[in-house]
């Protein structure tokens, strides 16, 4: 009885330290000083390490960190920066807070969505490009140009109207990610895996007169470089595929309805099960291409 006793006293004398240790850390965030601010995050880390009770809450503290402090999408994509001038990147206890989350054990999430949607992470950039565990994460209307997510782990994640222009997404896992209405232009999706993710229209406009409805925030992929990527099954409905690189993609099993894939590099892409009704193949580069019907 004894041990027992000393047992739960200890149990809780260690929850009230994390307790305590939790409110330090959030007053420490709301500081005016980065260096304290940077502290407090770091200190939310030690605790989603020590204790898994406690490590859906911090995920939601952090995300929401993230989108107060970060700036808000809406404004950021008004602006219109010339490429050689884009030298945009999150402020550094921002990047921390995503750090951490990144770096998180997501098996310890219990459900907890990471929402960092509608937040302006342009150029955002993280070195520990092993380790980016975002399963799931909500980055729907994101500002997400000129980022570099290179090899990270986003299976599922939903990019709703989000803004990939220029990105750096090599070999990332993107299986059964939502795509619908993002911009994907002059994006580097080399490697990637899109395994049945959904790239089609955001929405639908119905016309006044035929009372007959029209696809409508179509994915944009122009320029992209999906050379070697992995889209079997994905849904490209309607996707605009001008000038992109498609060399050695596999889109077995693809959904292509009326895409557009004109001057589109598509040597030794494999095409075979695909639907390519009404497909746009105007001046594509087809050498060594399987599964695209014989032109004529």
């Amino acid at each position: 009885m004894q041990v027992g006793q000393a047992s739960k006293e200890l149990h809780i004398s260690e929850q009230g330290q994390i307790t305590n240790r939790f409110n330090a850390a959030i007053g420490n965030m709301g500081s005016q000083s980065l260096d304290i601010r940077l502290g407090g995050i770091y200190a939310l880390q030690r605790i989603m390490q020590d204790s898994a009770r406690d490590h859906p809450t911090v995920v939601s503290v952090l995300a929401a960190f993230v989108q107060q402090h970060a700036g808000s999408s809406t404004t950021s994509l008004k602006e219109t920066v010339d490429v050689g001038a884009f030298v945009h990147v999150p402020k550094p206890d921002v990047r921390a807070a995503i750090a951490t989350l990144a770096e998180r054990r997501t098996d310890r999430d219990s459900g907890t969505v990471v929402d960092l949607s509608k937040t302006d992470l342009r150029g955002l950039r993280l070195t520990y490009r092993a380790s980016i565990q975002f399963p799931g994460v909500d980055l729907s209307e994101t500002d997400l140009r000129w980022a570099d997510l290179d090899g990270a782990y986003l299976r599922k994640a939903n990019f709703l109207y989000a803004n990939l222009e220029n990105a750096y997404l090599r070999k990332v896992n993107l299986v059964g990610a939502h795509l619908a209405g993002a911009n994907l232009a002059v994006v580097s999706l080399g490697g990637a895996d899109l395994r049945e993710a959904d790239l089609t229209c955001a929405s639908t406009l119905s016309d006044p007169e035929t009372g007959e409805s029209q696809p409508t925030d179509c994915v944009v992929l122009q320029y992209a470089i999906l050379d070697g990527s992995d889209l079997r099954n994905a849904k490209m409905t309607h996707a605009d595929l001008r000038n992109a690189d498609l060399k050695g993609a596999d889109l077995r099993g693809a959904d292509l309805t009326r895409s557009d894939l004109t001057n589109a590099d598509l040597t030794h892409a494999d095409f075979r099960g695909a639907n390519l009704t009404g497909v746009n193949l105007k001046g594509a580069k087809q050498t060594g291409a399987l599964g695209i019907p014989r032109r004529g």
